[in-house]
């Protein structure tokens, strides 16, 4: 036996090391993939030589496929942080920098994606041009690439000078020093070494998802007229917290200041749907405040983006790269706002104010203030601020060389040091983030410390507070039901066709509460009541698929049933704390009934009870979106042995009743039954032809107008996923043809030469 072993870490992410020669390979690198490594045993601290670091792992396994279950499968960059910095890989002197590089392997086009994303994440914009293109002057741009440079230690270093890469093919290849790896299947790999064997399967199952590395506690968030809900206090490294970040309630509408890693569970835990955040205001780039924006492309509407200019260029460009896409394509997953730097920027009442933050990549701390009878309060939200010392270090009076002016210097002091009535501050240290002691004599009536792992010292508490995982302080306080406000908009919004006086009977009724893990309604129940869902998660699980599927805010709960007298066909349980109308059966029935609407609602209702049947259209919307979508919906009939060429002219076509084949030059792509669709070619992102669909049974489908799913964005999350897949083995397909025409073609020719020359010869 040689000791190749092999650990499973957590869902989609296992280890595998061969001891002998010192591989130690991370396989699956989802967000969070190093906390969970920590969490295993697998990174620790070690010392040699009078030198402290970290042990880990020193090469990537990356999955074939980008994204499963709504995330990103690939998220190298803090994996590979900790092997350069925290293993020592890279720092000069160090007992572990031995010359060799960490390495990524897989496919060619996730290890060049890869590559590419971990340099703007390293970097953000890498010239004084692109920083212009963001309207910043040509002097501020030149003063931000000095500092840029002063971090990047002079110079902006290609990925491939800090990475080496090896790329998996059809073939079996060598990692290093004789361990070996092969493709086996999509996702699936072998690792050998010598005469052992083990396989990897980085594929999730139907009923997996990638897990948080901490526990999450559930909290029932108020929704006020000014707070602050703390949604994360630790940084990049913390096993326990989740990342720096924080939910701003302003008015009922809910804020997010960034979004870390698993973002989707962290709102779960805090009773708050997807569908409910209003915006994201984004400091920066790095996956510890980054990672999390992936999960809003799970929305049915698009979340407002917060940034200036220059740190949504550099955020988009990261994205791009992470995605395989282009930077223009972030606007179908989100609204984008641009703020002004150092200016207060008014939206819908709330002020915000972005403050430019040295970092290696663009930067801007926020202020927020909202007005009440008292004048202003403010909430300083400081993430990523470099400290003091480390700033005094790079002052230089060289116009040119890398570094700051005592000018700016002065300028960040003041700002960083402006009393706020709450201020939340990075004190993370080191050469890129904060130190509490800056703050020793800030006059803030409130600070809470943050972006660290470490516990508090004494002299750190002296100065300010920690806070727990959903805790909150509240700024102004309300008079107003905001949630009984939701109640009314989401009611005209799913009947808009019904008098005011049936939205108010209705309004007029209880707002009831149901804790996590509660079921509002069981399978095969008759019931009394139905809920309108005001806040927090829902999900409904049919025993004819025994999988869940998550409801929104704005969903109606039994409305079937409670229209048709007949029992729930799905049982409905509360992932978080749960707001909803209770709206008695007998009620709602009578006033459908006397207001004409049960033909109406009977019809949209066929039309949503099909979309949530299909992977498509399924998940997460709310009534007044499914809605939208229904309405549209148009039937069409397809004969067996019918041939389409999928060309510019194809709608969006999702089947509803039988069967049949996408091929590209002559081969199978996928199999479309029951729910499938085809046509996100061309009625999406307009691709040349690439495919025929065949009909093997006969069809029943609806079109849907692309332009109804144009600002859905997990429509449109699930239909570039689908056209990424079906491309990749479409482009599989014209290879192989290619080669088969080519090898064709030469045995052709050479058959042609072989009779001419016997008829020379002869």
């Amino acid at each position: 036996m040689t000791g190749l072993r092999k650990i499973k870490v957590s869902t989609g992410i296992d280890w595998v090391e061969v001891p002998e020669v010192g591989l130690r390979m991370l396989c699956g690198c989802p967000a969070d993939s190093v906390k969970h490594l920590m969490r295993r045993g697998l990174i620790v601290p070690t010392e040699k030589d009078g030198v402290e670091f970290e042990t880990g792992p020193n090469v990537i396994l990356l999955s074939d496929t980008m994204i499963q279950k709504g995330n990103f499968c690939n998220m190298g960059e803090f994996p590979v942080l900790q092997m350069l910095y925290r293993q020592g890989m890279i720092l000069p002197g160090h007992p572990n920098n031995k010359g060799v590089k960490p390495l990524l392997i897989g496919s060619r086009e996730q290890v060049t994606a890869q590559m590419e994303y971990i340099y703007r994440g390293n970097y953000g914009l890498i010239s004084k041009e692109e920083i212009m293109a963001t309207g910043i002057s040509p002097k501020l741009a030149h003063d931000l690439m000095r500092l840029k440079l002063r971090f990047a230690f002079g110079e902006i270093r290609s990925p491939r000078d800090l990475l080496d890469n090896q790329f998996i093919g059809t073939r079996k290849v060598e990692i290093r020093d004789g361990v070996m790896i092969e493709r086996l299947e999509n996702n699936i790999f072998e690792v050998s070494y010598l005469e052992d064997k083990v396989q990897v399967n980085l594929n999730l199952k139907s009923d997996e998802k990638y897990e948080t590395a901490y526990p999450l506690d559930h909290h029932k968030v108020k929704r006020e007229a000014f707070s602050v809900v703390h949604s994360g206090n630790g940084d990049g490294w913390d096993v326990n917290r989740p990342s720096m970040s924080s939910v701003i309630i302003y008015q009922g509408k809910v804020y997010l200041v960034d979004a870390g890693p698993n973002m989707r569970e962290i709102l779960i835990a805090l009773g708050i749907g997807i569908n409910e955040v209003e915006g994201i205001f984004q400091t920066h780039s790095h996956d510890d405040h980054f990672a999390g924006l992936l999960s809003f492309i799970r929305s049915d509407h698009k979340v407002k983006f917060f940034a200036t200019p220059m740190v949504r260029a550099s955020v988009t460009k990261k994205i791009a790269a992470l995605m395989s896409m282009a930077e223009g394509r972030f606007t179908t997953f989100f609204h984008v706002h641009d703020l002004e730097m150092g200016d207060w920027n008014e939206i819908d009442g709330l002020e915000v104010m972005p403050i430019l933050s040295p970092h290696p990549v663009e930067t801007t701390v926020f202020k927020f203030r909202a007005l009440g009878r008292n004048g202003y309060k403010t909430y300083a939200h400081f993430a990523d601020i470099a400290s003091f010392k480390v700033l005094e270090a790079m002052v230089t009076d060289d116009p040119d060389a890398p570094g700051i002016s005592a000018k700016m210097l002065k300028k960040v002091k003041a700002d960083y040091l402006t009393p706020a009535t709450l201020k939340k501050l990075d004190i993370g240290g080191g050469m890129i983030h904060g130190n509490a002691l800056d703050f020793t004599d800030d006059q803030s009536d409130k600070i809470i410390l943050s972006h660290t792992a470490l516990p508090l010292t004494p002299e750190q508490r002296r100065i300010g507070s920690g806070a727990s995982f959903g805790t909150r302080d509240s700024l102004l306080e309300t008079r107003s039901n905001y949630v009984r406000q939701f109640a009314d908009s989401f009611l005209r919004g799913y009947l808009p066709d019904a008098p005011d006086h049936m939205v108010n009977t209705l309004l007029n009724h209880d707002i009831v509460t149901f804790i996590p893990e509660t079921i509002l309604l069981k399978e095969g129940q008759r019931i009394e009541n139905i809920y309108l869902l005001l806040t927090g998660n829902v999900e409904v699980i049919f025993s004819s698929d025994d999988i869940a599927h998550p409801m929104s805010a704005g969903s109606l709960v039994g409305e079937i049933s409670g229209l048709h007298q007949v029992p729930t066909m799905g049982t409905y349980r509360a992932l978080s704390f749960v707001e909803a109308l209770e709206i008695p059966c007998d009620l709602y029935l009578d006033l459908v009934k006397k207001n004409n609407l049960f033909e109406s609602i009977s019809t949209l209702m066929e039309g949503r009870e099909f979309m949530r049947e299909t992977w498509l259209l399924g998940e997460a919307l709310s009534y007044a979106v499914q809605n939208r979508v229904a309405a549209t919906l148009e039937l069409m009939d397809l004969k067996q042995g019918q041939v389409i060429e999928v060309d510019e002219t194809t709608p969006l076509t999702i089947l509803r009743s039988g069967r049949a084949r996408l091929t590209c030059a002559g081969e199978d792509i996928a199999e479309i039954r029951k729910g499938d669709f085809f046509g996100e070619d061309q009625a999406v992102f307009k691709a040349p032809e690439t495919y025929q669909f065949i009909v093997e049974e006969d069809i029943v489908a609806y079109r849907i107008p692309a332009r109804i799913l144009a600002d859905i964005p997990i429509i449109q999350w699930k239909l570039y996923e689908t056209f990424l897949q079906r491309l990749e083995k479409a482009l599989d397909c014209q290879k192989k043809f290619h080669k088969k025409a080519l090898e064709t073609t030469a045995a052709s020719a050479g058959s042609r030469a072989r009779h001419s020359n016997k008829k020379a010869a002869g």
